[in-house]
């Protein structure tokens, strides 16, 4: 299996080329050159395998250049006792219809785990096969738990280092703890003024400033990438969608063969797009259904075909989707058109000009596959107060936007195919969101209403958050975002 880039056709390079790079160099994002065929049978036979053997099975193809024996005892590495069920990505099923995919029973009690723990793995394996001998800065843009599903995975790893940047006032107070209390010696954690677009921008600046890499390269040191821009980050999350498949399968939900829905809470499009590229591979998936918040640059696109930044910024009670700019949709805009050229133009265009707009004949290819809706801050919090209320389920923000927006799907179109809500976060990381969605107060620092939150709710929290409070700070650093190349390149000094 080869890869190139979305922008550019000239070059094909190894999954381990791609995954050490991160992004291409004229700064698009790689993607395989096909996508294997999974057949029902194979499908089938995943039924009755964990969720190691199943995520082996399904990332195998794209590692042509690992071998099997390689890729199970990294699923083994990244899949075990650092998560705290032995399921890895259960399924909550509420009712006959409806199943919750909990992606938050790793390390940092986000989504982010489920390919974050593999992600370092994969990379010093590549690093070894391509005999690279210079140390690897990993650098990260987060809106909340990229940055410390990142760090954790990357803490201590021998030949690297990491650096996240965080928008200062865009996350929620347990989500700004973990990550400035993170411990090991190759950890930078740095706030940025502004959002998440302002950090993810600055990132994408250093990754294309030539003469920096050149600098870095005599220092001993090249970048890359944690972001989902990064394959590497977004091939482990395929194998969670062929697994709740099988999940609804073993649970009766459907028959083997039969078609379900996922409704994904989205902000930078790479968790629903691994869904779309299993879809693409042979899983049965009627339909992707996409949640954002108030910031629904996305909802709107899937809508019209015009995507469109030019629009206020709100800061959410789901802060990981509070994003603008979705860079994951290069690669649906490649794969939906196989035409590097006009990606290239499109990403030009919202560069330049803000702004870009597909046609009505890319659009239709979305939208076979896409449904869209977003859920307001007050939408979110009601919705949790009624998977609680109704089924003694608690639900963190980002999740509530996906129920809801399920919900709005159903009555809307009447459509009541087994569909999954992709749940990416503990609702312990967003204590005093949940809390006041039940109707207690929240006075308290975020970390104080973990407590808090137990005791009103009889659930635990994570063992990872349970003691955050005891914690030392280590990171306090704000920069703008200009100046993020120079606190990468003191870091590395």
């Amino acid at each position: 299996m080869k890869y190139f880039s979305t922008r550019g056709l000239d070059e094909r390079i190894s999954a381990a080329q791609a995954i050490i790079r991160g992004l291409a160099p004229d700064g698009g994002l790689y993607v395989p050159e096909s996508f294997p065929q999974i057949s029902a049978q194979e499908i089938e036979d995943l039924c009755a395998m964990n969720y190691r053997a199943r995520a082996a099975r399904i990332m195998a193809p794209f590692l042509d250049d690992f071998t099997s024996e390689e890729i199970g005892e990294l699923c083994r590495q990244a899949y075990g006792e650092n998560f705290d069920t032995a399921e890895i990505a259960p399924v909550r099923f509420i009712d006959e219809t409806t199943g919750y995919l909990e992606l938050w029973h790793g390390p940092t009690s986000a989504f982010k785990d489920m390919a974050l723990q593999m992600l370092p793995r994969l990379l010093t394996a590549s690093l070894r096969k391509q005999g690279v001998e210079l140390g690897v800065c990993i650098l990260v843009a987060t809106s909340g738990d990229t940055g410390k599903a990142a760090l954790e995975g990357f803490a201590d790893v021998p030949g690297t280092k990491i650096m996240v940047f965080y928008p200062r006032d865009g996350v929620s107070d347990v989500q700004r703890l973990q990550m400035v209390t993170q411990e090991g010696q190759n950890v930078m954690v740095c706030a940025v003024e502004g959002n998440f677009d302002d950090a993810q921008a600055g990132v994408k600046r250093i990754f294309s400033d030539k003469p920096f890499a050149d600098e870095l390269r005599e220092k001993g040191w090249f970048l890359s990438s944690a972001n989902s821009i990064n394959w590497g980050r977004l091939l482990p999350q395929i194998a969670y969608y062929f697994s709740c498949y099988c999940d609804f399968v073993n649970a009766g939900l459907i028959a083997p063969g039969e078609s379900m829905d996922f409704c994904v809470p989205t902000g930078n499009f790479g968790n629903i797009l691994a869904g779309w590229i299993a879809k693409q591979m042979g899983l049965p998936v009627e339909r992707f259904i996409c949640a954002s918040n108030e910031n629904n640059v996305l909802t709107d696109f899937i809508t019209t075909g015009v995507y469109d930044k030019r629009r206020d910024f709100h800061l959410t009670n789901s802060p990981s989707m509070d994003i603008l700019v979705s860079s994951n949709l290069e690669r649906l805009l490649y794969f939906v058109t196989g035409d590097t050229e006009r990606v290239a133009q499109w990403m030009n265009e919202l560069s330049t000009e803000g702004h870009y707009d597909v046609g009505e004949e890319v659009l239709g290819a979305i939208t076979k596959d896409f449904s869209a809706g977003f859920c307001t801050g007050d939408g979110a919090s009601a919705e949790i107060a009624r998977v609680w209320a109704e089924h003694g389920y608690l639900i963190d923000t980002h999740t509530a936007v996906a129920s809801a927006v399920l919900s709005a799907y159903r009555c809307g179109t009447g459509d009541e195919t087994p569909t999954a809500v992709v749940s990416t976060a503990s609702p312990y990381k967003f204590c005093p969101s949940v809390l006041s969605a039940l109707g207690m107060s929240t006075d308290e620092p975020g970390h104080e209403l973990i407590g808090k939150l137990e005791r009103a709710t009889g659930t635990k929290a994570p063992e990872p958050l349970a003691h955050l409070g005891e914690k030392t700070e280590r990171f306090s650093e704000c920069t703008d975002p200009q100046n993020m190349r120079g606190v990468v390149a003191a870091f590395l000094d």
